[in-house]
């Protein structure tokens, strides 16, 4: 608020409130008119001010110190009104966060569950939902990526197997990803990749130099998908439909996002073009809360503000399952994968692949249509 008066307000008939040239979504604030017409002297009064405090500093007995009662150390309100919805900490005294961090992320053994999936939304922002820790690049970031896997298992844990679904109806609706513990590409968790994935479990041989063939595929992808920026992953998302038993993997991808001459450039190269890769599949829930999946088709759809190869491609429909079983390899196995979630709950919920790898959804703050048409759920 003003020095002078502490009233606080924003008045955009004011002449004093008028926006600069140029700035019309900005409003000047306007505490009083002798905010607007005297700040030269408040400043030199603020200066005088400071001089005050260093100098009655040199004296313990003349230094300000502020109260425990004074506005600066006062409780934040935990009933704040946004939007006309109430918004409250998880207890009594209790904290979203620890007052002091650890290497280690620390223990949930004390916290909620609120706080625990609040810790989780964290460390998933930290970490870009899992892509921050990539061991091709080097193992920075890999201590936090632990903490976050130990943090998703303790909310699991601290549901005693009490949230597990039995029916697609109770995971209905519309997830977000917003942390993977997964290595190479958040957009594993498409059932397209998960098949992958699972294929080369019936190779014979299970390794290819040194490697696990699945680790060292994804790995490989990765490479020649994202080396020098030139792609990147948005959103993942996923759709679970119960009536048709179908479950729509959604993850956006840009093209050239940022392309320019190394040090001499000054301006984009190549336009940047995407869209968002939607893999759909027949899912059917099982015992335990396992999700077993068949891969039907692929196919996209553009992402608002993103440019595509041009309007035909929207209507391409890869019919992946028929291929898949054409392929030698798969010797007529059908592109099948699983899942098992292992919790969910109104806000949240974590799947675990065949290798124990996370996959932690939320659900959205802001939606998006899908745009599939019946008739091309087959």
């Amino acid at each position: 608020g003003c020095l002078l008066c502490g009233t606080v307000s924003f008045s955009p008939s004011s002449p004093a409130a008028q926006p600069p040239s140029g700035d019309s979504d900005l409003l000047r604030p306007r505490h009083c008119y002798y905010y607007v017409e005297f700040c030269p002297s408040m400043m030199h009064s603020i200066l005088a001010l400071a001089a005050a405090v260093l100098i009655a500093s040199a004296d313990p007995a003349l230094a300000f110190v502020p109260s425990r009662e004074s506005p600066v150390f006062a409780a934040p309100n935990t009933n704040t009104a946004l939007n006309t919805v109430s918004l409250s900490t998880p207890g009594s005294g209790s904290q979203w966060f620890p007052a002091e961090p650890t290497v280690d992320g620390g223990s949930s053994e004390n916290l909620s569950t609120e706080q625990i999936k609040a810790q989780i939304l964290q460390l998933g922002a930290a970490l870009d939902r899992g892509q921050a820790y990539n061991p091709t690049s080097g193992e920075y970031y890999a201590g936090t990526m632990q903490a976050a896997r130990r943090k998703v298992l303790d909310l699991i844990e601290k549901s005693e197997g009490k949230n597990v679904p039995q029916t697609l109806e109770e995971i209905s609706g519309e997830w977000e990803l917003v942390l993977t513990t997964v290595k190479h590409g958040i957009f594993r968790s498409s059932p397209f990749f998960l098949a992958v994935q699972e294929a080369f479990s019936y190779a014979q041989e299970k390794e290819a130099f040194g490697e696990d063939k699945a680790t060292l595929f994804f790995k490989l992808h990765e490479l020649q998908t994202c080396s020098w920026g030139a792609s990147k992953i948005g959103r993942v998302a996923q759709r679970i439909d119960p009536v048709g038993k179908y479950l729509y993997s959604e993850f956006d991808t840009s093209i050239f996002s940022l392309t320019v001459i190394p040090i001499l450039g000054w301006f984009k190269l190549l336009p940047t073009f995407g869209g968002c890769v939607i893999t759909a599949s027949e899912c059917e829930m099982m015992e335990g809360g396992k999700i077993e999946m068949v891969v039907d088709y692929t196919t996209s759809r553009p992402v608002p503000g993103l440019s595509g190869l041009g309007e035909w491609i929207w209507s391409v429909k890869v019919p992946v399952g028929a291929i898949w079983k054409l392929l030698p390899w798969n010797k007529g196995r059908p592109a099948a994968c699983s899942v098992t979630v292992k919790y969910f709950d109104d806000d949240f919920r974590i799947v675990e692949d065949k290798d124990g790898d996370l996959f932690v959804y939320s659900r959205p703050v802001v939606s998006r249509p899908l745009d599939i048409v019946d008739g091309e759920k087959k």
